[in-house]
């Protein structure tokens, strides 16, 4: 497994772009090069190696699910649950992801596998499922994003 590749995979919510090389993504996806990517991470420790978690939402990171979270550093982080997409992630360990959509547009599964350096493909195909809910965590507030 080549940390630079890109790689399109199902992940909890849908279809994604999957790698350690940033540029690498935003070349697949011609998006500005200074726009960050979400960050997957396979496990809390993980997560630790990135970033802090404030002590008021640590109960909160630790049992959400389908859910990102914007931390106080600026990093926007989601530890998968999901076991099949856990499965491809802990040969990483982390990963930069983003949907394998043009950007502003649906999924095109033909714009997807032209794209990709590798398909990794599951039993289930490829499905979209409803978009992951965004939060940013302060020292105390939340605020919802998405």
């Amino acid at each position: 497994m080549n940390p630079n590749l890109v790689y399109l995979a199902q992940t909890e919510t849908t279809v994604g772009f999957l790698s350690q090389n940033a540029e690498a993504l935003a070349r697949t996806k011609n998006r500005p090069k200074g726009k960050p990517f979400l960050i997957s991470v396979d496990s809390l420790n993980t997560l630790r190696s990135f970033t802090r978690v404030p002590k008021h939402h640590k109960n909160r990171v630790r049992r959400t699910q389908k859910t990102t979270f914007v931390y106080p550093c600026g990093l926007a982080i989601r530890v998968v649950k999901d076991e099949e997409h856990l499965q491809f992630l802990k040969k990483f360990k982390w990963s930069y992801s983003t949907s394998s959509n043009p950007s502003g547009k649906g999924f095109d599964e033909a714009f997807a596998i032209e794209k990709a350096d590798v398909i990794v493909f599951t039993c289930k195909g490829f499905f979209e499922d409803k978009p992951s809910t965004i939060y940013k965590l302060g020292k105390r507030k939340l605020r919802k994003l998405r």
